[in-house]
């Protein structure tokens, strides 16, 4: 009989309970960034970074879309075994392309006047040089805060603040660079106007 051969050596239990720790950080404290590169480079694929995260933040009892990336989403739900759904019901939605990322914050759910935690968490894929500095205010930032942000990091702001959303109505966002930098800029928090 021949022996199965393990593809990834990402642990399930440890290398989860560690990235989630890391995940929370970048929750609690927008605009920090940690690296996650030891946790990636246990997964193969185009998108390790964004396998790392949905194997810590994916389960069976959560729904999650990949928006045009049909490979993303097959090796989420294989790895994961999370329900995929349209972007307008997922729980988490991965973007691996900038040019789809309008689309998903349009449709992205965002909470109720009662239940605003019930939003969507988009996970972003990153590219590239900073191409300018965001001035960040919100929960978790003592006055304000800055950031040198991709291209995509500041167009996903813009667009989600566009959105108009009642406060405390929004979508998460969590931002990876393919070299696995990760960090957070959470519904509540708010470009600052210049």
């Amino acid at each position: 009989m021949p022996s199965l051969t393990k593809i990834h050596s990402f642990d399930e239990v440890f290398d989860s309970q560690r990235l989630f720790r890391q995940i929370l950080t970048v929750m609690a404290n927008p605009a920090r960034k940690v690296n996650i590169k030891e946790f990636a480079d246990r997964l193969h694929g185009d998108n390790p970074g964004m396998l790392a995260v949905a194997m810590t933040l994916l389960d069976n009892e959560v729904g999650f879309c990949a928006v045009g990336n049909a490979d993303l989403a097959e090796e989420i739900s294989f790895l994961t075994f999370a329900k995929r759904e349209e972007a307008e019901t997922a729980d988490y939605i991965f973007v691996t392309d900038a040019a789809f990322l309008g689309d998903a914050v349009k449709k992205a759910k965002c909470g109720t006047l009662r239940d605003p935690h019930k939003s969507a968490t988009i996970i972003v894929r990153t590219e590239g040089a900073d191409a300018g500095e965001l001035s960040l205010r919100g929960p978790g930032i003592k006055d304000t805060v800055s950031l040198g942000a991709p291209q995509a990091v500041i167009s996903a702001i813009e667009m989600r603040d566009a959105q108009n959303y009642e406060y405390p109505q929004g979508v998460d966002f969590i931002f990876i660079s393919d070299s696995g930098e990760l960090f957070s800029i959470p519904r509540l928090v708010r470009k600052e106007a210049f």
